[in-house]
């Protein structure tokens, strides 16, 4: 994450992908038919969208073998308690999740601010509304949640400044697209190799964003400290960004009804990260992570690699379980 020749980021260097008519050029009509197709979901009801995923699942089943391998390796190390069938039938709702937030993603782009924000319901402003009182930015902590995506499209609605950092795409159609959704509702958008020094300076020049702690940066850049029955490698570098920056750390749960469609959200109390050390930081992060997915367990993303790093030095391979894939199959 760190990077010695990090570009601060400035109006002058935003990311921005602008349309063109190069995008209308042949080779690109099948990604502007799956467009039309994100635009035509997006309005139809969230229950035809719900029967479409569950309808979907055999059909898709065959492709989610690597992704689900991942996430059950992940799920027998967080709760070797749990058995094979409770598993399996958290995969299955896992992999239902990431269908029907698939067939929703159009709603970002294509739905109106008034449709989306009657959809959103946010508890705990009081903190991010004494935060702006104090003229401080805010570094909101989350988990790779499915709908981590529609939770900085609610904050941006209110108004608050927001920056993000993001991976070029390959198709200059989806990212045109991809950019045009996270800007809808202002902002700035930088490529994410920035760094630190590019968060910071972000945070200095009155920006918030997130911080998502939960990825492996390998064992030489983390601290271990204990996640759900494991341990996990973690980067202990937001204390550093907090006391640079002045910002505000909020906890943020986020996560969908999909009764009823609400994407609910709630802000927690600011953490005091300044004056802890990197294993004390690591096991609070650890500790908020587990929080903070536990409330909405089948929408995190399990399929990530998370626990790549072991604390004994070697590498999770995430290879199957032959006694878990026969009980799987047999099933």
């Amino acid at each position: 994450m760190t990077s010695a020749t990090a570009v601060l980021p400035t109006p002058a260097n935003r990311y921005q992908v602008r349309f063109s008519a190069k995008l209308l050029l042949p080779q690109y009509w099948p990604a502007w038919l799956l467009v039309a197709l994100l635009a035509l979901l997006a309005w139809l009801p969230l229950a035809v969208r719900v029967a479409l995923a569950r309808a979907l699942q055999p059909l898709i089943r065959p492709f989610c073998r690597k992704p689900e391998r991942i996430a059950r390796r992940n799920l027998q190390l967080c709760f070797p308690k749990q058995t094979i069938a409770e598993q399996q039938q958290q995969i299955e709702r896992l992999r239902f999740t990431f269908t029907l937030t698939a067939l929703s993603i159009g709603t970002l782009t294509f739905q109106s601010r008034q449709r989306l924000q009657s959809r959103m319901r946010l508890q705990g402003l009081e903190h991010l509304q004494q935060a702006r009182k104090q003229g401080r930015p805010v570094v909101f902590l989350l988990p790779h949640m499915f709908a981590l995506e529609y939770a900085a499209a609610a904050l941006a609605m209110t108004g608050l400044p927001m920056v993000g950092f993001v991976k070029h795409h390959r198709n200059p159609v989806f990212n045109w697209l991809s950019c045009r959704q996270r800007l809808r509702f202002g902002g700035h958008l930088f490529h994410r190799d920035g760094g630190i020094r590019a968060v910071i300076a972000a945070l200095r020049q009155g920006h918030s964003l997130f911080y998502l702690p939960d990825q492996d940066h390998g064992a030489n850049h983390s601290q271990f400290a204990s996640f759900f029955a494991t341990q996990k490698a973690t980067l202990p570098v937001l204390g550093r960004i907090a006391r640079s920056s002045g910002a505000l750390v909020l906890p943020l749960s986020c996560g969908f009804c999909h009764q009823t469609g609400l994407l609910d959200m709630q802000l927690q109390a600011p953490l005091q990260l300044e004056q802890l050390s990197k294993p004390q930081e690591a096991h609070l992060l650890n500790q908020q992570l587990e929080q903070l997915i536990a409330a909405y367990p089948s929408q995190y993303m399990w399929f990530l690699k998370i626990l790549k790093s072991r604390p004994d030095g070697s590498q999770l391979n995430y290879r199957p379980d032959p006694a878990a894939t026969t009980a799987v199959q047999s099933n």
